[in-house]
């Protein structure tokens, strides 16, 4: 005879301590704790069910490296032997000289004249260590010096939902503003349009997503949103499954971006390039 029993319904929000279930048969997974046959909250979050399992997606706290996360980071130093990158978490990472460039670079080079501090990068984890040690790559599909545009900070936690499944609602901001979005698994997002009100149209609609992102039918109140907002029909992608949101970018969204400087605006940092 069965003593299961769920507290919760799939996209409830659960405060630390909460019992989400009871019954041996449920199967909690991170941020869940069991303590006899009870199943606790170990964070605030949003429950998620699949099957006998439990889920809770965080929504709060800082990001954690991972291997193979795409990120926006900052150059914060420059080594003997590379750079070293501003992560947005509790950890910096190295830009190595092998992962930087394919250009041959002498011993004696300015390393400023590849990446100086202050300069973003849209990179990607290759090595994360016990001791939380991090390495990342500039050679990969999109992965760049990133140029004049508006940086945008937004709760990692909520990075998915802005992101979407295969990539789907990145694409329909993309489309409806005009603008190229580089989502970093970090929380960094990068803008960069055609002018200015466009990049704040794109700012507004993902810190929109960010804040609604735990309610559902997200989608559809992103589209009339977007439709308000841009003055013009927007249409919900179709989306390959499997597909990256990069392997959607027209391919002159992807050239090297040029450096930039660093003027602040209203939603989001702007950054027009030097001179």
């Amino acid at each position: 005879m069965s003593n299961e029993v769920l507290h919760v319904k799939e996209r409830d929000i659960v405060v630390p301590g909460e019992v989400i279930a009871e019954g041996m048969g449920f199967l909690p997974s991170r941020g869940l704790y069991r303590e006899g046959a009870k199943i606790h909250a170990g964070r605030l979050g949003m429950i998620a069910i699949e099957g006998k399992v439990i889920k809770l997606i965080p929504l709060s706290g800082v990001y954690l490296p991972k291997l193979n996360d795409k990120i926006v980071g900052r150059v914060i130093d420059v080594l003997m032997t590379g750079w070293r990158i501003e992560t947005r978490s509790p950890y910096s990472a190295v830009l190595g000289l092998k992962d930087a460039t394919a250009e041959f670079v002498p011993r004696s080079a300015d390393l400023t004249q590849y990446y100086a501090i202050g300069d973003y990068v849209l990179c990607k984890i290759i090595a994360v260590t016990s001791q939380k040690l991090i390495d990342v790559t500039m050679k990969g599909p999109g992965l760049r010096k990133i140029k004049a545009g508006r940086l945008v900070e937004v709760n990692p936690h909520k990075v998915p939902r802005i992101i979407g499944k295969e990539g789907s609602m990145v694409l329909m901001l993309k489309n409806a503003t005009g603008c190229n979005i580089s989502v970093g698994q970090n929380g960094w997002i990068w803008v960069e349009g055609p002018a200015p009100e466009d990049e704040l149209k794109a700012v507004q609609a993902i810190k929109k997503v960010e804040e609604e992102a735990h309610l559902p039918g997200l989608t559809e109140r992103m589209k009339a949103y977007l439709e308000e907002l841009t003055g013009k029909p927007v249409e919900i992608p179709t989306v390959t499954p499997g597909a990256s949101a990069e392997e959607h970018e027209p391919p002159e969204q992807r050239e090297e971006h040029r450096e930039h400087g660093q003027h602040p605006r209203h939603g989001g940092r702007r950054f027009p390039p030097r001179r």
